[in-house]
């Protein structure tokens, strides 16, 4: 009879144990769930990851992200390598992804200087094309694109970096070619498409007060002439020491005073020299890799780590503060392993800049994000 009730008794320790194991489990929120009711939560995709081979990194990315945005197979090279010649493979599978998984789903980019294909700009003999050329050619792309995934893609970045630091328009091929309009069209060609989709201008060092400047007079200017823009993407390729926060903040506040929405993109946090004066996003930037470039070749030092997580959880309450503002915040690739920041602006370089780390195991600054979702 004792061994009886010794053997009941261990069977209701073993299942209180269970039951408490279980329960925390169920317990353990994630990004998506903390924020659920401040704001989306994204990450970008590269092709590899539409969805991924791997089931632990497919898991991460469906159980803590319900945003996604297309790293690269949407930018025009990709899409459309030869002129009429469409290629959507990568970017159905990357739609149906996000449909399948209930996601906000970006398109990126419409219209950007660089990643787009050579052909765009110049004829037959590789001269400059006309202006009547390249606008033909340019709503030609985006009606195509936006219009095959008309209903399916919520927003798009229709222009993307067009400013510059001290606030002037870029000298990019569309501006020399077309002109300023070039941006209205942009924006007019994607309504058109698709009248229902939201219609995104994207830029990096928007915490720059030049720069700044610079996106709201061009946004007064298209609202001024009715052109439709739901929202202002403010890249978020942060150093571990700059922008200033502070700054960052006046942006937010100053493009939510346009009365569009504010979204943050992009956002990694480099821990690594940055090899010149200036700091930028700009994708041509290329440096020759050194030792003194490289500080954690194998990983982070404790004292780096505690400043990362720190400035990711600062960031993130700023961004709680103004939920009301912000629409949504996306992060720039799902893991350490796979992130640009390995390879630029020094190729060969070991970075830590997300929320993952390289065995997709959250950072501290995850559950401190989650822990200041629920005190908002």
């Amino acid at each position: 009879m004792k061994k009886i009730i010794f053997i009941l008794g261990l069977l209701i320790i073993s299942s209180t144990i269970l039951m408490r194991c279980t329960t925390a489990k169920q317990k353990e929120v994630t990004l998506k769930e903390a924020l659920k009711d401040k704001f989306y939560i994204g990450t970008a995709l590269n092709t590899s990851q539409i969805p991924s081979s791997d089931s632990a990194e497919n898991e991460l990315i469906i159980s803590q992200f319900n945003a996604i945005v297309a790293e690269n197979c949407m930018k025009s090279a990709l899409i459309q390598p030869e002129q009429g010649v469409f290629t959507f493979e990568d970017a159905d599978r990357f739609v149906k992804f996000g449909e399948d998984n209930n996601m906000w789903i970006t398109g990126h980019t419409l219209i950007w200087h660089s990643q787009a294909p050579r052909w765009l700009f110049v004829d037959a003999e590789g001269n400059d094309v006309s202006r009547d050329t390249l606008i033909a050619r340019m709503k030609t792309h985006i009606e195509t694109l936006v219009g095959r995934y008309k209903g399916r893609v919520k927003g798009w970045d229709v222009v993307n970096e067009a400013i510059e630091d001290n606030g002037d328009y870029r000298n990019s091929k569309f501006l020399q070619i077309i002109g300023e309009d070039y941006i209205e069209m942009a924006f007019r060609f994607a309504h058109e498409a698709d009248p229902d989709c939201e219609l995104y201008y994207n830029d990096y060092s928007m915490s720059n007060p030049g720069r700044r400047e610079g996106v709201i007079k061009m946004v007064k200017g298209l609202q001024e002439k009715g052109i439709r823009i739901d929202a202002i993407g403010m890249q978020g390729h942060l150093n571990i020491d700059v922008p200033d926060i502070g700054e960052f903040e006046k942006s937010i506040v100053a493009f939510s005073e346009l009365g569009v929405k504010v979204m943050i993109t992009e956002m990694d946090i480099t821990v690594l020299p940055w090899p010149s004066q200036q700091v930028t996003a700009e994708i041509s930037t290329n440096f020759e890799l050194q030792e003194e470039y490289n500080p954690f070749p194998d990983s982070l030092s404790t004292e780096m780590s505690d400043k990362l997580n720190k400035r990711y959880a600062d960031f993130f309450e700023l961004f709680l503060k103004h939920s009301d503002k912000i629409s949504r915040v996306t992060l720039w690739g799902v893991h350490d392993n796979q992130t640009w920041r390995n390879n630029w602006p020094v190729r060969g370089r070991k970075d830590y800049p997300l929320l993952f780390d390289r065995e997709l195991q959250p950072k501290p600054a995850v559950a401190k994000i989650i822990e200041a979702a629920k005190a908002v």
